[in-house]
């Protein structure tokens, strides 16, 4: 059997991955973004309602209303999840978030607010089932046969493959995390080499307001965020992570080849255009 996840897919093969986002938990909609043209769906539940049966209900019609024109049985989908990566104790606190949106059989979980080493680890070790030799991990059992249904494998095939990738080769499980605070640039580089982490990004918005700025999501940014965001960059390329960024029609070719590769976009033209750039890369 091929990959679960389209996205992991494409990072073996060194293309540029495209993401688009969803706040809306319902089967219709689930149904609908089958479709989609993105390669993985985020879902925002660290600031939309942290709405689990909404979750389970999306999961269920995406199902619904696959294959996918790639002809996965449904898009990967990645959750940002309201617990951050503050501290160990915070991550350890709330680690039931990640195992019930897991349980709901979505392929990987973005952290925010990843601020140390330590707390990443926790992090990874919450997502892992502990009969793994390759790391300590905490995930309990109770949640696979539904995440197993979504997937569309037996149990004994879920369990082996919900590992994080690419950690474990067969993992069909992405774990990024938001390396978007002051606090957490001095651990950017530490934070990166956590073992189990596939990406990161360094959240121009949070990143701007532990500046002093109210909004500046958007570029231009003033020099200090430029310094913040290269050096996330850096410790990505460093690490072997990918970099999470977004880009419109007019920047994903300049971020393709400056090596960012998982793209965040709100249209289908920008993926389009990137695809192509990330094709012609390829021929060299």
């Amino acid at each position: 059997m091929g990959r679960v996840n389209r996205a992991i897919d494409l990072l073996e093969k060194g293309l540029p991955v495209f993401t688009t986002g969803t706040k809306e938990l319902t089967y219709a909609n689930g149904k609908r973004m089958a479709q989609t043209w993105a390669d993985y769906l985020t879902v925002d539940l660290e600031h939309a309602t942290f709405d689990l049966a909404g979750l389970d209900a999306f999961m269920r019609g995406l199902v619904d209303g696959g294959p996918t024109p790639t002809g996965h049985r449904t898009p990967a989908v990645i959750v940002v999840v309201p617990a951050t990566g503050a501290s160990v104790e915070e991550v350890r606190a709330n680690a039931w978030m990640f195992k019930q949106v897991l349980a709901r059989g979505v392929h990987g979980i973005l952290l925010a607010h990843a601020e140390s080493p330590e707390a990443v680890r926790a992090f990874v070790e919450a997502c892992r089932y502990p009969f793994h030799t390759a790391g300590v991990g905490r995930r309990g059992n109770g949640g696979q046969e539904t995440a197993a249904a979504v997937w569309g494998v037996s149990v004994e095939e879920y369990l082996e493959r919900a590992e994080p990738w690419p950690l474990a080769p067969q993992g069909e499980v992405l774990l990024g995390v938001k390396i978007e605070t002051r606090r957490a640039l001095p651990q950017a580089e530490a934070i990166a080499q956590v073992p189990g982490l596939a990406f990161a990004e360094w959240g121009p918005g949070d990143m701007g307001m532990s500046f002093g700025y109210r909004d500046r999501h958007d570029p231009p940014y003033p020099p200090e965020m430029v310094e913040a965001r290269n050096r996330v960059f850096a410790a990505c390329r460093s690490a072997g992570l990918a970099f999470l960024e977004a880009a419109t029609p007019e920047t994903v070719e300049e971020k393709i080849r400056e090596g960012v590769r998982i793209l965040a976009c709100r249209s289908p033209e920008t993926a389009e255009r990137g695809r192509e750039v990330g094709r012609s890369l390829m021929r060299g």
